[in-house]
């Protein structure tokens, strides 16, 4: 067995169901993650979780790595060994960090009554508890550029929210700035510079924004989210920053006692329990 996969095995082991806010479930054997809960919280298949931990996988790319290394709750030196048994070079310093804090991922682990996800400094969606996954639906969709915000946000026909009247060109400017602002701070990252290139080829509306250089912070509003069985539910939509990581956790709350609250009660009881990989 090589060195990967044994480090895999023992690290899926060792990380319960309920530290990564998933269900124990009956039947259990071990306390540690079923192959197909890892699958799930890496978005990989869990054939390809299967080829790894045998020995038959070869090269994984960097993210499916950075995947495995979050849904692992790694530490950095547990996160840069991973990397180095698989042959991939270790991100650089100058790089947009994308590895979640194992500390930011317990806090969004035991928030799971309000859906919170977690997304880089230029936007990528990284991770989520199971109540933003049964808010928004086919999280599978949140791949390449449908995982940035941005790209969607001046490229999609449809957005997964809808903002106020007014706001959702604020939105559009707000995150154009924050665009120039981490293209300041990370100015080598090659990934980031690919998406700024992309997107004022692919929207005249992002080129004039760009254009005009304002550096801004996106920091919340109120956005309906349209569910397909409850309806819309309008929310407090707040963007909190994680000093260190310089990423962008994302929070969404109801009004308690209000008819949103009641239809994210709703969401709550219906998504989590279609989250339970032995009911999917």
């Amino acid at each position: 067995m090589t060195e990967l996969a044994s480090i895999l095995r023992a690290w899926r082991d060792r990380v319960t169901p309920a530290a990564v806010g998933m269900p124990a479930g009956a039947d259990r054997r071990a306390p540690g993650l079923r192959r197909e809960e890892l699958a799930i919280l890496a978005g990989l298949s869990v054939d390809y979780i299967v080829r790894l931990e045998q020995g038959r996988a070869k090269n994984p790319s960097a993210q499916v790595l950075a995947s495995l290394a979050r849904a692992l709750r790694l530490t950095d030196d547990e996160r840069d060994h991973l990397y180095r048994v698989a042959g991939v070079a270790l991100p650089s310093a100058g790089s947009v960090p994308r590895l979640v804090p194992a500390s930011i991922q317990r806090v969004i682990d035991r928030l799971g009554d309000i859906p919170v996800s977690v997304y880089t400094a230029d936007w990528d969606v990284i991770t989520w508890n199971p109540m933003w996954a049964a808010l928004f639906g086919n999280v599978d969709s949140f791949v390449g550029l449908d995982a940035n915000i941005v790209w969607r946000a001046f490229t999609s026909g449809s957005m997964p929210v809808m903002h106020e009247p007014g706001a959702f060109k604020a939105f559009q400017s707000d995150l154009v700035g924050d665009l120039h602002a981490a293209l300041g701070r990370y100015p080598s990252d090659e990934k980031l510079a690919r998406l700024v290139a992309q997107l004022r080829a692919a929207s005249p509306e992002f080129e004039r924004l760009w254009g005009e250089a304002s550096i801004s912070r996106h920091l919340g509003s109120r956005k309906t989210v349209t569910h397909p069985t409850v309806g819309d539910i309008t929310l407090d939509c707040d963007a909190l920053q994680v000093p260190g990581t310089d990423m962008h956790v994302i929070v969404y709350t109801a009004v308690p006692g209000s008819a949103d609250a009641d239809k994210l009660d709703l969401v709550r009881v219906m998504g989590l329990q279609s989250f339970d990989p032995a009911v999917r």
